[in-house]
């Protein structure tokens, strides 16, 4: 509703000299005036038209005020719309019984004009205000949903080549190549994956915009997620000429519960923006202590840098979505701007905070304090000692790939083939339940977004059609570029087993197998 248009008021009372009295009183070009001289009238009225404020007698024949604001109170339509009494009843009863059915003022006769005309001012442009609001609000949860629908499929347009690219990367990887080669693979490799990382960056701000951001509470070792993010970057670090060093105090437990996923991304942008923007010396991550109870911990760490530091105007822009220290910095370093915005977001998430202390030329100090609960060393699953490739279980499995791209469905094909498995291909969900219909098979990797039928759908009617045929229901595998969570449950819901992110690698294929294989030695 615009704040143009004129505001439409209704008058109730038996009193036709009180009606011409109050009518007087708020001529005025943006009040449009309805009179009624009856409750049975005024309902009549007011169910017709939208009203944004009602002026009610209370004594009046027939119906009185106290049964009109009930009757108006009770429907969806009219229950919202303001009430105030304008009456010469004034004891205590009849002004608290008219503020209980929910009246928004009470005017005792006689009355001042101006009172009344600021009185019915401002409960107007509140209501017009609540209403702004509401749409305001509708029109941002929508601009979010829209949004969000657009990043999503962003997100599988461009993981889908890259799948293609990362699949070919395995295929060449376990061919015959010479040492030139191997370097051209590795740095395809490489670049796909700040590929993929950037893309990771746009959909995590997306989710953290529109809330959709959930964190996990998982027990994990703390030391070893460290040094597998230092690890990480060592390499750089090197080919830089810096030193990277990791310090971590005694007294943080072997065993925290949070999501150490999440942790790893906050630690992985700091030291990567820290390297980044550092030419000489390096690099120091310190972790301590900050408080803790018996149950409780709060991590304090940061990341000192000897790099080129960042002066006060710039520390200001730092954390803000898509913005740099300076225009000249992306030119120079490369990135989004994204990595810090998020990191501040999920420490907020983790009950803590990210904060800054840098002069320009004398390097920066990233440091930021997240609570976690403590766990305990039994909590800790047992990781597997052999790499998952060499521990492959060898096994044949009748598989069905769906999937509409031409480049995926070749690239994948050649991997699963490689793996000497027995592979067809539906390039639908219409195409893959004619299949089904026809013969079983082991393993079905279906891909969610694709024409004429998608995954869903192809699902649900497969397992329909395997409780038709008495049929031992395949493994259905979904195969997604949309890594959010909703999505993951509802594959779950209608009867998929797996679920796998795109791109998907040699290494996804290979744990999906052991694990079937692993089940029908069991089960044998």
């Amino acid at each position: 509703m615009s704040n143009t248009e004129p505001y439409n008021i209704l008058i109730v009372d038996d009193s036709q000299a009180s009606l011409d009295m109050i009518k007087s009183i708020l001529n005025e070009e943006d009040l449009r005036i309805v009179t009624a001289t009856s409750g049975e009238a005024a309902l009549k009225k007011v169910k017709a038209n939208p009203f944004d404020l009602v002026l009610l007698d209370i004594l009046m024949p027939g119906m009185d005020g106290f049964q009109v604001i009930r009757e108006l109170k009770k429907n969806k339509n009219t229950q919202d719309v303001p009430v105030i009494f304008i009456t010469a009843k004034h004891d205590e009863k009849s002004i608290t019984e008219g503020f209980e059915e929910g009246a928004m003022d009470y005017v005792t006769k006689p009355f001042k004009d101006a009172e009344l005309k600021a009185r019915i001012r401002n409960h107007i442009e509140l209501k017009r205000y609540k209403e702004n609001l509401v749409q305001a609000k509708t029109e941002a949860e929508e601009s979010s949903k829209v949004k969000s629908e657009f990043l999503a499929n962003m997100s599988h347009e461009i993981r889908t080549p890259i799948s293609g690219i990362l699949g070919v990367v395995d295929l060449l990887k376990s061919s015959s190549l010479d040492d030139s080669q191997k370097n051209y693979v590795s740095i395809i490799e490489s670049s796909t994956d700040l590929l993929l990382t950037i893309i990771n960056d746009i959909l995590d701000l997306s989710k953290i915009e529109a809330g959709k951001m959930t964190l996990e509470e998982v027990p994990f070792d703390i030391r070893k997620n460290l040094n597998d993010v230092v690890a990480l970057f060592k390499m750089k670090a090197k080919e830089k000429n810096l030193y990277l060093k990791l310090n971590v105090d005694d007294n943080v437990p072997e065993v925290l519960i949070g999501d150490p996923v999440r942790i790893k991304q906050v630690f992985m942008n700091l030291i990567s923006n820290a390297i980044k923007f550092t030419d000489e010396g390096g690099v120091t991550i310190n972790v301590s202590e900050q408080e803790a109870t018996e149950e409780s911990f709060k991590l304090y760490a940061e990341v000192v840098d000897t790099g080129i530091g960042i002066d006060k105007e710039s520390r200001d822009k730092l954390f803000k979505a898509f913005s740099q220290a300076d225009v000249s910095t992306t030119r120079k370093h490369g990135g989004t701007g994204l990595g810090l915005s998020i990191s501040r977001n999920l420490t907020i998430m983790m009950n803590g905070y990210l904060g800054v202390n840098s002069e320009e030329g004398e390097g920066s100090r990233f440091y930021f304090v997240i609570s976690l609960d403590k766990g305990k060393p039994g909590q800790l699953q047992k990781q597997p000692e052999e790499e998952e490739e060499q521990k492959f279980i060898e096994g044949q499995f009748n598989i069905l790939l769906v999937e509409d791209n031409a480049i995926n469905q070749k690239v994948s094909r050649m991997l699963l083939q490689q793996l000497k498995q027995s592979v067809e291909l539906a390039e639908n969900g219409r195409v893959a339940l004619d299949k089904i219909r026809e013969k079983p098979y082991d393993i079905v990797f279906m891909d969610i977004h694709m024409p004429l039928m998608d995954g869903y759908e192809a699902t649900e009617k497969i397992r329909e059609a395997e409780k038709e045929k008495n049929r031992s229901p395949a493994f259905i595998v979904a195969v997604t570029a949309n890594a959010v969570p909703e999505d993951k449950e509802k594959c779950f819901s209608i009867g998929m087993n797996d679920y796998v992110t795109k791109p998907f690698k040699k290494e996804h294929l290979i744990s999906i197998f052991n694990k079937l294989a692993e089940k029908g030695t069991q089960n044998g």
